[in-house]
């Protein structure tokens, strides 16, 4: 009698599992136009935002500094050549140089860091040189993405190809002259409350021509 009771709360189980399995894959779609079937990677990108705003005084552990540079580092690059470098930037008068410099980067004097992805021209593809931008522009948005996923905010601003922005970076970092700065990552723990914006716009879509 005990074995039929075992054997039929565990059917009860089993049944409530496959529903909500099968409620949770044909749900509709969320806020942002996902389908509620726990797409983690769809929704990270989804709700990810410019962050300019961080908790004072909040430190970033080393191994999620890590983390954030591997994940940069699994970028798609032109023959596999990953002509990047990355500057971390941890001390407050480091990031006060650079927000003296870059006028859109005040937020420098209020992260916990910024990480400098750079092209480096001595590792670039030959053919085409100047493919270091796309490369090391792909690994910056993987260095958002992550950060935005393990609970971090980070903005991303410009340097190159502004002449002035470059010579500028260049020289507070000391980089040699095959060293390029793309941007400059300001990235701390969010401040305050942070809504993404709706980038969606079906008449920026052309399907096989214009």
């Amino acid at each position: 009698m005990k074995l039929k009771k075992l054997l039929l709360v565990a059917a009860l189980i089993a049944t409530a599992i496959i529903t909500m399995t099968s409620c949770n894959s044909n749900g509709g779609t969320n806020a942002h136009g996902i389908e509620d079937n726990n797409n983690i990677a769809l929704e990270n990108i989804m709700t990810r935002t410019s962050i300019r705003q961080y908790q004072p005084d909040r430190v970033i552990p080393k191994d999620t500094v890590e983390l954030l540079l591997k994940a940069a580092m699994s970028a798609p690059t032109a023959v596999n050549k990953q002509p990047w470098q990355f500057i971390v930037i941890d001390n407050c008068e480091s990031l006060d140089s650079l927000a003296e410099v870059l006028p859109y980067a005040k937020m420098l004097e209020h992260a916990s860091l910024a990480i400098v992805p750079c092209g480096d021209l001595s590792k670039a593809y030959p053919e085409e040189p100047a493919y270091w931008i796309q490369d090391v522009s792909a690994a910056t948005e993987n260095l958002l993405l992550a950060a935005h996923s393990l609970g971090l905010g980070a903005v991303w601003t410009g340097v190159y190809p502004t002449k002035e922005r470059v010579e500028a970076v260049s020289e507070r970092l000391g980089l040699p002259a095959h060293i390029i700065p793309l941007a400059v990552v300001p990235v701390g723990y969010p401040e305050g409350e942070h809504q993404p914006k709706d980038k969606w716009n079906p008449e920026a879509v052309h399907y096989n021509r214009w």
